[in-house]
């Protein structure tokens, strides 16, 4: 039975509904969110609950046959860096570098290093006690240097595989993952300065209460800098190589080495030389980490496939092209919805795996089906699940707590730098759209 174009978005907005309803008031699991979304979305169309099912079985495994070796070994590389102390030894040469003057810019390099292959509350809760050390030392109000430190471990969260929310979306929308690293990677940078910068030019103007706890000792393993940096900047390397070259003239090896799943691979193989103190129990429980960590992480990836499945049987593209003109919205659509999903509900992922759902077949309307479109639609959505971060964001908690910030500052600085670091991509994004598309 024909369906109506108010039928379908009445359905759309009924599940996209009962997703945040249950994510944020009954703080249901994304997974069960995003799981019953299907079944409101499918027979609020008129689909029968075999097609429902059908369709969900087909995106859930579609997209984990895409992305699940990528998450994995993602999380993997994370968890051995921080095990290792890799991550502390990063951030210390970092320091070193830029000197103490400079120390919430140091945490803000640090951040946005130590977070490409570590999600960013783990890279926070690793290296809080660093920040805090460092900013007893250097004088600078923890405010400052916790958003700093915040700003750029958020920035490469939202936009860089393997993080999951970028990595699913890619999945979904058909994005070259290994240029979205390199690209993502620039357009990260300017939004991580922004954050940096209002978090120097906002906190120091918000007097924060001094910690009464004592300083933590910083002991750091005794890594060389350069095995510390090799694990994260050898994948890159890789990834940056192989999605630039092509199958001609013996480049087939590079293209190999350059596929996200074997250059991070390398990159787990060289994070385990970081430390020559290797106990079969402790690799078996870091092995055990990281698969509980991507296990939970692929769940929800996985009801976002089958998510944006059952939106494909809905012939959401023909309804809007039928009914709206999208043509004109370009890149600003996508931002506009993954901004509005994460400021509703608070999970950069779920924002961004349900806006690119929506989005996919919608991208012949917006202009955005080709490549080079899928890439820059992909940053739009990064840039719009940034913000804005605020009470409903397990990251804004976990800063607040390992910094001992109360919230009022914390909205004051850290909220309005992720909105900032939001438009900032959205800009970046805009003109690289001029050019590119």
């Amino acid at each position: 039975m024909a369906t109506s174009f108010l039928q379908v978005l009445l359905s759309l907005a009924a599940g996209i509904g009962l997703i945040v309803l249950l994510t944020v008031k009954f703080r249901v699991h994304a997974f069960f969110a995003l799981f019953l979304a299907c079944f409101v979305v499918g027979l609020g169309v008129q689909l029968s609950v075999a097609e429902i099912v059908t369709a969900m079985k087909e995106g859930f495994g579609h997209i984990l046959k895409n992305l699940g070796f990528v998450i994995m070994l993602g999380t993997m590389l994370g968890v051995i860096l921080e095990h290792t102390g890799s991550t502390r030894v990063m951030a210390a040469f970092i320091l070193k570098l830029v000197g103490e003057k400079n120390a919430a810019a140091a945490m803000g390099i640090t951040g946005f290093i130590v977070g490409l292959p570590i999600f960013c509350d783990s890279g926070y809760i690793v290296l809080s006690g660093l920040n805090k050390s460092v900013a007893r030392r250097s004088g600078i109000s923890i405010l400052v240097m916790s958003v700093s430190l915040a700003s750029g471990l958020y920035a490469v969260h939202c936009l860089i595989p393997p993080h999951p929310g970028a990595t699913a979306a890619a999945g979904i929308i058909g994005a070259d993952i290994g240029k979205l690293i390199l690209i993502g990677i620039l357009v990260a940078v300017p939004a991580a300065v922004v954050g940096c910068w209002w978090a120097a030019y906002m906190g120091k103007k918000i007097p924060v209460t001094a910690m009464d706890e004592e300083e933590e000792t910083q002991v750091l393993p005794d890594i060389p800098v350069w095995k510390a940096f090799l694990p994260v900047i050898v994948p890159i390397i890789l990834i940056g190589v192989g999605a630039f070259s092509d199958l001609q003239k013996g480049a087939a090896i590079l293209h190999v080495l350059g596929d996200p799943i074997i250059a991070l691979s390398i990159g787990v193989i060289l994070a385990f030389f970081t430390s020559t103190k290797w106990h079969r129990d402790a690799v078996s429980n870091l092995m055990q980490e990281a698969a509980e960590k991507a296990g939970s992480i692929l769940v929800i990836i996985g009801a976002g496939g089958a998510f944006g499945a059952v939106l494909a049987t809905t012939k959401l593209g023909d309804h809007f092209n039928s009914s709206l003109s999208l043509g004109n919205l370009g890149i600003i659509f996508p931002f506009l919805l993954a901004f509005l999903l994460k400021t509703a509900q608070g999970s950069s992922t779920v924002a961004i795996i349900t806006a690119a759902s929506i989005i996919h077949p919608l991208l012949p309307a917006l202009g955005l089906d080709s490549d080079m479109g899928k890439l820059l639609c992909m940053l739009a959505l990064g840039g719009g699940s940034m913000m804005i971060s605020h009470a409903n964001d397990a990251y804004f908690w976990v800063i607040s707590k390992f910094s001992g910030l109360e919230m009022k500052p914390m909205l004051k600085v850290y909220s309005v730098a992720s909105l900032f670091m939001g438009l900032t991509t959205l800009v970046i994004v805009y003109i690289l759209s001029l050019f590119l598309l």
